[in-house]
């Protein structure tokens, strides 16, 4: 393959850390008692997987909370979570009656929190091994069960190489706070003068962690900053055209979190061959849901030789914990050397380790949960006439008040559905959040949408948008 300007400024970057004698390396550790683990990963040894919903998948979406929780979530009390502690300060599940709910607001999409074959990865883990090294993955946290999972997540995304990140905001930190460092380690000065910086171009609705990590560098003085709006080519076009700077990034979510719509990926791909970008896209919604072995967006779109830079999470639809960054080497060891989200981080545990990499090999294999969440979204599409494109509905109602009151209508009803407002939406856009899982049912949906249809006018919602005329 070809090389591009981004691969030599990369190439650079390292050459000079080198010098520097900043360039960090992973020496990943091997626990005492584990045995040969790559052989065991190779054979797929002890990962059982099923064809179809086991009773214990629906644990993933059918919970509990306490009356007194109730009684406050109704009253909008403020809470800090103390409502079922005793006097002791010890949890006690049985002091009072609870309330089940039928969860429609968490990230599970595909149920394998409660998988039996996740939870035994990781219990196996801790039994031999504790926790594991307690440290920054540079320092002594790195283990073999780590690069094992990096490994399997390089492949499933397709990337030459992957880097763990404690979570997926610390991922999104750790890139753009490394692409900054682009700027300052090739400049010509002690700051990069402005035709060196690096040009980042931002989604206007992209994730706070790549919103955070952006402010860090631009703070840094390494980055110029450009942000168009959601998901507008033509805006896009127009600034890359007009920005003179030959360090171009564009990132942006793949699957966006509040709206749930996609990135227009063909329209990006097509953009980056003719600028020459950077494209980094956050897959955190995406990952294990889309495309036909759970790839995520790219595959879906067919573009992933196209995307350089892929950040994910374990910690929705694979059911654990954690982020990564899937990228080529050369960008890993950029990552590791300048990210301080990484840097300054202790590693994962080991159990967490384990649990993904079995969570990683399951979600690609059982392959009927990746049919199950899009035919729930095909059938809430028929049964409400709403054009949704993934598992995430964001019913816009407006006012703080009316989705406040639209949540506790739900809560009465029996569903977890949680009111999103400021910050995380703009003032006058909240919203019910409403995510669907592969452990739902068709029932399910049913009584959801009636229940909805009590506080929400359905007809009303227009062909374009998710705005909803509350009944309340």
């Amino acid at each position: 393959m070809e090389k591009s300007s981004w691969d030599y400024w990369v190439q650079e970057a390292l050459a000079k850390l080198e010098s520097l004698k900043l360039l960090r390396s992973l020496r990943p550790i091997y626990l005492s008692k584990e045995s040969n683990p790559s052989r065991k990963v190779a054979l797929g040894v002890n990962y059982e997987v099923f064809d179809e919903m086991q009773p214990w998948d629906r644990s993933s979406v059918e919970v509990s909370i306490s009356e007194s929780t109730f009684q406050k979530w109704l009253l909008e009390i403020p809470s800090s979570g103390d409502e079922i502690v005793c006097g002791n300060g010890v949890t006690d599940h049985k002091v009072e009656q609870s309330k089940k709910l039928l969860l429609f607001s968490g990230n599970d999409y595909l149920g394998l929190s409660s998988h039996p074959t996740i939870g035994k990865a990781a219990a196996k883990a801790a039994r031999e091994h504790g926790m594991g090294p307690r440290g920054s993955a540079l320092i002594c946290g790195y283990t073999s069960y780590h690069r094992e999972l990096e490994s399997c997540l390089a492949n499933l995304k397709k990337k030459e190489d992957c880097l763990l990140c404690p979570t997926g905001f610390s991922a999104n930190m750790a890139v753009m706070v490394a692409l900054g460092n682009i700027s300052s380690l090739l400049a010509s000065a002690e700051k990069p003068p402005k035709k060196e910086k690096i040009a980042i171009f931002s989604d206007a609705l992209n994730h706070a962690s790549i919103i955070d990590g952006i402010r860090l560098a631009e703070r840094q003085q390494n980055v110029e900053v450009h942000v168009y709006k959601h998901c507008d080519m033509s805006h896009l076009r127009s600034l890359l055209s007009s920005c003179a700077l030959k360090k171009k990034v564009v990132v942006t979510d793949s699957l966006f979190s509040m709206d749930g719509d996609f990135a227009p990926m063909v329209e990006l791909v097509k953009l980056r061959k003719r600028h020459g970008f950077l494209l980094v896209i956050d897959d955190a919604h995406g990952t294990f849901v889309c495309g036909k072995n759970g790839g995520g967006v790219a595959e879906e779109f067919n573009c992933e030789r196209d995307v350089d830079i892929c950040v994910g999470t374990l910690s929705k639809a694979a059911g654990c914990h954690g982020g990564f960054i899937a990228c080529s080497k050369n960008w890993k060891k950029l990552i590791q050397s300048r990210g301080r989200s990484f840097i300054f981080s202790t590693a994962s545990p080991v159990p967490v380790a384990a649990a993904a990499h079995a969570s990683v090999i399951v979600a690609k294999k059982e392959v009927w949960r990746r049919n199950a969440i899009w035919n729930r979204v095909r059938e809430f599409q028929a049964l409400t006439g709403i054009p949704i494109k993934s598992p995430i509905i964001s019913i816009i109602v407006g006012s703080e008040e009316k989705a406040l009151q639209a949540s506790q209508h739900m809560l009465k009803s029996g569903f977890h559905v949680t009111a999103i407002r400021p910050p995380t939406v703009p003032p006058n856009s909240c919203r019910l959040r409403v995510t669907l899982s592969a452990t739902h049912t068709a029932d399910d949906l049913k009584q959801l949408i009636a229940a909805l249809s009590c506080c929400i006018n359905i007809q009303e919602i227009g062909s374009n948008s998710l705005y909803a005329y509350a009944r309340l």
